[in-house]
């Protein structure tokens, strides 16, 4: 399944990750890897997962923390919540 997500989304996910993540925009990529390129560890990744859910009004589980390694795969499982919903 092919899920397509808007800039204005993208964008805000992108901001909630690299402020928790303490990096500048331009430092993470659609396919950096969060643990490996830029030192994230298991509670910075739950603490993007608790932003992005009080951001967006979803519930995400915590299972989906294994797809969430970086942007596209955030945007993926972002967008399925909110389809979900």
């Amino acid at each position: 399944m092919t899920t397509s997500i808007n800039a204005e989304r993208m964008a805000q996910i992108k901001e909630i990750v690299c402020d928790i993540l303490e990096l500048e925009e331009e430092e993470v990529t659609q396919t950096s890897l969060f643990k490996e390129e830029h030192d994230a560890d298991s509670l910075l990744a739950i603490e993007i997962l608790a932003a992005l859910e009080k951001q967006f009004g979803v519930l995400i589980d915590q299972t989906e923390l294994t797809r969430m390694v970086n942007l596209k795969g955030v945007y993926e499982v972002v967008t399925e919540a909110i389809e979900a919903s």
